[in-house]
């Protein structure tokens, strides 16, 4: 069994997207708080009664500006996660048509993509609203192949706006929830900061670089990265969280639409493979999971945690696509077999590396004192069964325009 090469370049991709909507989202945060502090900065030359009742508006302007922020926030996601799960859905759909015979390239179903299912995703919580969804195989097991025939008809294999409700964050919150909680929390510890600073003596200038580094407003040179670090303390945690929620939400919305799709093609694929990113910051959970196998609607899928970046692809029928012994997937320090699970890339050599440098990336991933367990077991079971025993990105962005460039018609 197969998978086209093309599958595991897109999860990369889709990492530096979710990059550069964070970086939009970061930005417009970082503005309103540099602003802020620019105006704390003005206090200075008050007097008392007056600097109280300047501070008092500041705080309370930030406030209503970070309300605002989270709503923008929440519709920039939504739009961008609509142009994601649409150019998803093609680009897996073109994809499959690519490893059949030309004569039967027509055969791959389409997914329809409704134009309510992001704003779904961002905004309705469901547990607030009396709507049950079912993947397409457990409706087949509850209600029968013909049912699910008769559903096929009338979309079910189609993302609409009600399985948009049914997708939320690791936690179980909406997107629109967690930037308003974002906007709340940081309101307050801005006021927090700057109050203790005052009552402490502390100089102004100070306050302000506690808050926000060395950022200065409408910066936009340096990475995102780069910008999270420069932060102080009314930044850097707040943009961790953004990036966090942002590159989840892209995961979730990517492999939802791409799942669809194989759901919709099992004359063609009837197993999904899970896929890890192969470097030392992998979850355990997700180590654990790489390179297994599961039928459509039965195993677990990403996000399995916030910041995942892992993703599926689909198990090709070998009557279709048979094996190939070159297609590649991507892993740090290079390209490796698209077949090469968490664990063999964990347990192998790389070209060039020594001992010294293997046990070193042993060690950051696992912690050293499960090196030596790991070895012993994978002997036993072999690398991918000795992770799931144990178990018991680069800052680059990427536009939507970008993936269409790449991945539309």
């Amino acid at each position: 069994m197969s998978t086209p090469e093309a599958l595991y370049r897109n999860a990369i991709d889709l990492n530096r997207f979710s990059n550069s909507v964070a970086r939009r989202v970061i930005n417009a945060y970082n503005d309103i708080i540099i602003d802020a502090v620019n105006q704390l900065r003005a206090i200075d030359d008050l007097a008392a009664p007056d600097k109280a009742d300047r501070l008092r508006g500041i705080l309370a302007q930030l406030k209503e500006s970070l309300g605002t922020w989270a709503g923008d926030a929440t519709q920039l996601t939504a739009t961008e996660l609509q142009g994601l799960a649409e150019l998803q859905s093609e680009f897996v759909t073109e994809e499959l048509r690519k490893v059949l015979p030309a004569g039967a390239r027509d055969a791959v179903r389409t997914v329809e993509i409704s134009p309510q299912f992001a704003q779904s995703v961002v905004t309705t919580d469901p547990t607030q609203i009396n709507v049950v969804a079912l993947s397409d195989d457990l409706y087949k097991s509850v209600y029968g192949a013909e049912a699910l025939a008769q559903q096929a008809g009338a979309g079910a294999f189609n993302l609409t706006a009600a399985k948009g409700t049914m997708i939320t964050l690791p936690n179980g919150d909406v997107t629109e929830k967690a930037f308003r909680g974002i906007a709340t929390s940081q309101a307050e510890r801005f006021s927090q900061v700057v109050r203790q600073g005052l009552l402490t003596g502390e100089p102004t200038p100070a306050i302000a670089k506690r808050l926000i580094g060395s950022l200065e407003f409408g910066e936009r040179a340096r990475n995102i990265r780069q910008l999270i670090a420069a932060g102080g303390q009314a930044t850097a945690v707040a943009d961790n969280q953004v990036m966090a929620l942002v590159r989840t939400s892209v995961n979730q919305v990517a492999n939802t639409a791409s799942q669809q799709v194989y759901e919709a093609n099992q004359d063609i694929t009837k197993k999904y493979r899970y896929v890890a990113t192969l470097d030392t910051r992998t979850s355990s959970i997700c180590r654990a999971l790489d390179g297994r196998e599961f039928e459509y609607g039965k195993g677990p899928m990403p996000p399995q945690h916030f910041n995942c970046r892992s993703t599926t692809v689909p198990v090709i029928d070998p009557d279709i696509l048979p094996p190939s012994t070159t297609a590649t997937r991507a892993a740090a320090g290079g390209q490796v077999p698209a077949n090469m699970s968490y664990g063999e890339w964990l347990k192998e050599k790389r070209p060039g590396e020594t001992d010294a440098d293997l046990l070193v990336r042993q060690a950051t991933a696992l912690g050293a004192g499960k090196v030596p367990y790991f070895l012993k077991l994978s002997d036993k079971y072999g690398p991918q069964n000795a992770l799931a025993k144990l178990v018991r990105d680069d800052g680059s962005e990427l536009t939507l325009e970008h993936l269409r460039a790449r991945y539309g018609a």
